[in-house]
């Protein structure tokens, strides 16, 4: 395919340059975006009488007719074009003729290319949050479902204090909301149209702005041309947001991967959430846990790259930003993979209550409770404190649990301790 930007040469470059500077292998996931965003710029063109309508609606119909033709297949794109741009805009030029060279009026594709992530990245998180709150519903509905559950709170990985285990799960309920809300935050910041930005100095061309934003949905235009076609701000927020799911998707993963293993027992994952061992006839490995657990550096990486690349890159378009795309586009699907995996693999999973509450016996678990009982006969706190270190102590020592000891036993320790004790 010949370049657009042939003309100042002959668009000729090596084969090894063209290959290195050719972005269709990853942009091309972006054409729906590229022809809806096409479509409302012949609109806006014919609005402000740039174009003819007839030229518009020849052009709409061009690019209406190329989306359905990849939607369905019937149309491959062009691994020989430079990006996704130069396809379509060469694609409807061999079907419509001269109207559809008209097309990139008043347009760069630096702008271009800003609206299409943008819109795609809008997308995304609406993507994203919905398998988000699906997650949200399965941690939900599982918490109903054990509600009466007793485990062992932790700290510093060691038994705590006596909790639900509903109430454990329904914490990381609280992260993905948060998370949904980050997200949320995001699409607004994004959701702003950079076309009319052109290059970076904007166009003389009498065209109408917001008019093409309100046909892309979006609440507002660039204010300013150069920040237009620089800003890769959303970008960042979108995967520091993506960084921090992947932050409470590892950290569940974790949990679910120790509570299923024998040491812990508290859970069985679903087999249809598990592999075997090729070797070990016995194992059941939390594979699909552990995968999101390791994905998790992925979306940092995918963070980190993007923070480099924008890190000292001078005003306005560089080549530099086209890397923008492919760690996108991989934080983006690693963290829906990841969704899709978590759902259901929560929802199937059996929860063993006997194994909880038979663990939650042995760690002295109601060591708090047993000192506020005794601050609530009047004891001071520090002073109750130690007395039930004490206690705690010679159990240990004993091989007893506070549940063994008799109130003769309590009494010992304190004249405050009574038959409620228990």
């Amino acid at each position: 395919m010949a370049k657009l930007w042939a003309g100042r040469t002959d668009g000729t470059i090596s084969e090894v340059a063209d290959d290195f500077n050719a972005s269709i292998g990853f942009d091309r996931r972006l054409f729906r975006e590229d022809i809806e965003g096409s479509i409302a710029h012949a609109k806006m063109l014919a609005a402000v009488g740039v174009l003819s309508a007839d030229e518009a609606e020849a052009i709409v119909l061009g690019l209406t007719g190329i989306l359905t033709d990849l939607s369905e297949g019937v149309l491959a794109i062009d691994p020989e074009a430079e990006d996704i741009h130069t396809f379509v805009e060469q694609t409807l030029t061999a079907r419509i003729g001269e109207a559809g060279k008209k097309l990139h009026t008043a347009r760069s594709r630096n702008d271009q290319v800003a609206l299409d992530m943008r819109m795609y990245v809008r997308a995304s998180i609406d993507t994203i949050s919905q398998k988000t709150a699906t997650l949200c519903a399965a941690i939900c509905d599982v918490a109903e479902a054990n509600r009466g559950v007793i485990m062992s709170g932790y700290t510093h990985l060691q038994r705590a204090q006596p909790i639900l285990f509903a109430h454990h799960l329904m914490a990381y309920c609280m992260m993905f909301l948060r998370d949904i809300s980050r997200l949320a935050d995001c699409r607004t910041r994004l959701n702003v149209s950079p076309i009319g930005s052109c290059a970076l100095a904007g166009t003389t061309y009498p065209i109408d702005r917001r008019y093409e934003a309100d046909l892309l949905g979006f609440d507002s235009v660039a204010a300013n041309s150069i920040d237009g076609v620089s800003d890769r701000d959303y970008l960042v927020e979108l995967l520091s947001a993506l960084s921090l799911v992947m932050v409470h998707l590892s950290r569940l993963a974790e949990e679910l991967i120790l509570w299923s293993s024998w040491e812990f027992g508290y859970i069985r994952l679903s087999d249809r959430f598990t592999t075997g061992s090729s070797i070990m006839p016995q194992k059941k490995n939390a594979d699909m846990a552990e995968l999101c657990r390791g994905k998790t550096g992925r979306v940092f990486g995918d963070l980190t790259a993007m923070l480099t690349v924008l890190k000292g890159l001078p005003l306005a378009y560089n080549k530099d930003m086209q890397e923008d795309k492919e760690c996108t586009f991989d934080a983006i699907d690693t963290v829906t993979m990841c969704l899709d995996v978590c759902a259901p693999m929560i929802r199937s999973m059996e929860v063993r209550s006997d194994r909880m509450a038979e663990a939650a016996k042995q760690g002295f678990i109601n060591a708090t409770d047993l000192a506020d009982y005794l601050v609530c006969k009047g004891m001071p706190f520090r002073t109750a404190y130690r007395v039930v270190g004490g206690i705690v102590a010679d159990c240990t020592k004993a091989g007893l649990t506070l549940e063994e000891l008799t109130l003769a036993q309590y009494k010992t320790y304190s004249e405050l301790f009574d038959e409620d004790v228990y």
